[in-house]
């Protein structure tokens, strides 16, 4: 039998936040371990980032040497185009 198109995007939906949080369990843990402790303000900044993003900083933040590095990183709130 045929999945419908409804229960397809469902799955697909579930996978992407499935996706999203390994990556955002991983990318903190990393940061944890290298910064010690990471301010819940950056934390839920970070929880706020697309997968590519978030794949991004995964790359990014093997340069940073202080949590000032994640922070200039990370995009600024309402920041205006």
């Amino acid at each position: 039998m045929q999945e419908s198109v409804i229960s397809q995007d469902i799955l697909q939906k579930g996978e992407e936040r499935g996706k999203k949080q390994e990556a955002l369990q991983l990318i903190m843990r990393q940061l944890t371990r290298r910064f010690a402790v990471i301010e819940p303000k950056i934390e839920q900044q970070i929880r706020t980032l697309l997968i590519a993003q978030l794949e991004e900083l995964a790359e990014a933040l093997l340069d940073f040497s202080s949590q000032s590095d994640l922070v200039n990183y990370l995009p600024q709130p309402n920041q205006e185009d």
